[in-house]
């Protein structure tokens, strides 16, 4: 029986952890955490906030992601999307998935990402 998903794995262009690093520590506010000897040798970089796991890998022949996507619940999501705008990252906002606020913004390598807030009806 399935409980809850690990991480998500996104892919990157050789070379890009540098990218990586600024955008999701400083940018999302993510912690990187180490990965072990075998994936490290291979490239790439984790990240995780709470219990949410990121693991972006090298691709050599890197295509990003357009439509495939992580959905990430975050709280006070009109902050959290000025706080991306702030340092430069897109946000387009939908509306279109009734009881959530949520926008899209891609990764600075072009994966798309979700994210989202629940909210009640007054």
């Amino acid at each position: 029986m399935l409980v809850a998903v690990d991480h998500v794995q996104l892919a990157a262009p050789p070379g890009s952890e540098d990218e990586l690093r600024t955008y999701y520590v400083d940018v999302l506010g993510m912690t990187e955490i180490p990965k072990p000897p075998v994936p490290a040798a291979r490239g790439g970089c984790w990240f995780q906030a709470g219990e949410v796991q990121l693991h972006l890998g090298v691709e050599a022949d890197f295509r990003p992601a357009k439509k495939a996507h992580p959905g990430l619940r975050v709280r006070d999501i009109e902050s959290y999307a000025t706080r991306l705008a702030d340092r430069g990252v897109e946000v387009t906002w939908d509306d279109d998935l009734p009881g959530h606020r949520r926008f899209y913004s891609e990764d600075p390598v072009g994966n798309r990402l979700e994210f989202l807030e629940r909210v009640t009806a007054d």
